[in-house]
């Protein structure tokens, strides 16, 4: 009978990465069956409930306190498990976290050991977010919040303040920035260059950052404003004053914005802005229908026409011919993204090809769909993340999903992306090709590779692995799903 194990740790916080880099090491010992560890607010006690490993003890943690939780198959492995735990939060070196003399317990702390320091990083539970934010404003540091569950009328709140500081609030669940060339959050080794973005996508300043760099360019900052920013409600505020601060830097003479669609009175409000810079802009407003941009801008359909325009060239497609369908196969195309906006672009490109795509997961055991409708499906969203480390960080979360294709006789051409960079899995192409290794042959496998050789998991290598383990490997997210597309005849 499976044993639950629960530690409490009072007053004890770690970055939230940190503790899933530490969950996923006791999760794979001999014996566990599930493991996590979180600061133990309302929303991640949910979590542990639903993965079944939270307990009386864990139940009682306050919104301050450390959770170690797990679930095993025996007493002796729960122990063994739990002692692993403790070892690892207790000398966190040996898990690559910060020691305790790199660290500070405040951000004023910190601001007084690094006085020239002009930006925090806050990555903490989302209910703790603002009040982190406010004490960084209040110290005349831009801020950048990694912590998503943040109420939207507390972005709001903080966005204004930031503004009336002059400062810039990137975020809140700001996934990737470039500043001066610093990789902040999930981010790439990139070259400086003269071409500024902006985005609300993480994944989508990632894919087009690697895509300039590997055509020869190079970025002066990439300012994240969060997934929330061109709403309504926000009204553009950090996207605005992104827009301010690269109008106004000498370093940058193209700016290139990326978003999914925003709200008609918010993009009228960011275009007017654009007009009026002198500068040339990209405006890739992923999904927008007839986009009306200002003489001094272009629209771009995809991140790579983005990354096209703003390096005045096309970029190279390879390979140039499709891949042959397996005889006997189907010819429905399965996409299973780390990256959201990655999916969402897969979906744009067979949209405008006239294809029938949908997001929605098949309930297990429902018979394969019969109009020919292609899947696409960001593991990144909640209900594949709820208890388990995002699959930039875990690619296991792709396990599943990816055998069930596999098994699929409808399935016959399934679409991958490959995420690296700082905050990323050490090497997610090595995962993927364990579990490919056994398959029949019996489907077409492309994969993009969102990266450059200079990250830490090296583009070159990663995409070394994927082509020996017979993964067809194209330059950019929309090449691979034009190249799907042109597999099944569409």
């Amino acid at each position: 009978m499976s044993v639950i194990v629960n530690e409490v740790r009072r007053s004890t916080f770690l970055d939230s990465i940190v503790l899933m880099r530490i969950s996923r090491q006791i999760a794979a010992l001999s014996g566990v069956e599930e493991a996590g560890l979180v600061i133990g607010t309302p929303a991640n006690k949910d979590i542990l409930q639903e993965a079944r490993i939270l307990g009386a003890d864990g139940d009682k943690a306050g919104p301050g306190d450390l959770i170690v939780a797990l679930r095993a198959n025996d007493d002796r492995a729960a122990a063994a498990a739990l002692a692993e735990a403790k070892r690892l939060l207790d000398h966190p070196e040996i898990s690559g976290v910060p020691t305790s003399e790199n660290t500070s317990r405040s951000i004023r702390a910190a601001f007084q050991r690094l006085p020239n320091a002009n930006l925090a990083l806050i990555s903490v539970p989302g209910h703790f977010a603002p009040s982190e934010a406010r004490k960084a404003l209040a110290l005349g540091l831009h801020v950048l919040i990694f912590s998503d569950n943040v109420a939207i009328k507390e972005e709001v709140a903080l966005k204004r303040e930031a503004r009336e500081r002059g400062l810039l609030m990137m975020g809140p669940d700001c996934g990737t920035a470039i500043i001066a060339g610093v990789p902040l959050a999930f981010a790439n080794v990139v070259p400086r260059g003269n071409i500024g973005l902006i985005g609300a996508s993480g994944t989508g300043i990632q894919e087009v950052s690697c895509l300039i760099a590997r055509a020869g360019g190079g970025v002066s900052h990439a300012i994240g404003t969060g997934g929330r920013d061109l709403k309504s409600e926000v009204g553009a505020i950090t996207t605005l004053m992104a827009i301010d601060a690269l109008d106004a830097d000498e370093a940058t003479n193209h700016i290139v914005l990326i978003s999914k669609p925003p709200a008609d009175a918010v993009a009228k409000l960011v275009l007017d802005r654009v007009a009026h810079s002198a500068k040339p802009f990209t405006i890739c407003f992923l999904g927008a229908q007839d986009l009306r941009v200002p003489a001094n801008a272009r629209a771009a359909a995809t991140l790579k026409a983005a990354a096209e325009l703003a390096m005045g060239k096309i970029l190279t497609n390879e390979p140039a011919q499709p891949p042959l369908l397996p005889f006997g196969r189907g010819k429905l195309v399965r996409g299973l993204f780390a990256g959201g906006t990655l999916c969402s672009e897969a979906q744009i490109v067979f949209g405008r090809a006239g294809l029938k795509v949908t997001s929605n997961v098949p309930v297990p055991g429902a018979s394969p769909a019969a109009d020919g409708t292609h899947l696409m499906i960001d593991l990144g969203a909640d209900e594949f993340t709820r208890g388990r480390p995002h699959p930039m960080i875990e690619p296991a979360v792709r396990d599943r999903p990816l055998l069930d294709a596999l098994a699929d006789p409808t399935v016959g051409v399934i679409l991958l992306d490959v995420v690296l960079g700082y905050g990323g899995h050490a090497d997610p192409a090595g995962h993927l090709t364990k579990l490919l290794a056994a398959r029949d042959q019996g489907q077409v496998i492309l994969a993009s590779v969102t990266g450059t050789d200079a990250d830490p998991q090296s583009r070159h290598e990663q995409v070394h692995k994927l082509t020996e383990a017979g993964v067809i490997v194209t330059a950019s997210n929309a090449e691979a799903a034009e190249l799907a597309i042109r597999a099944i005849g569409g």
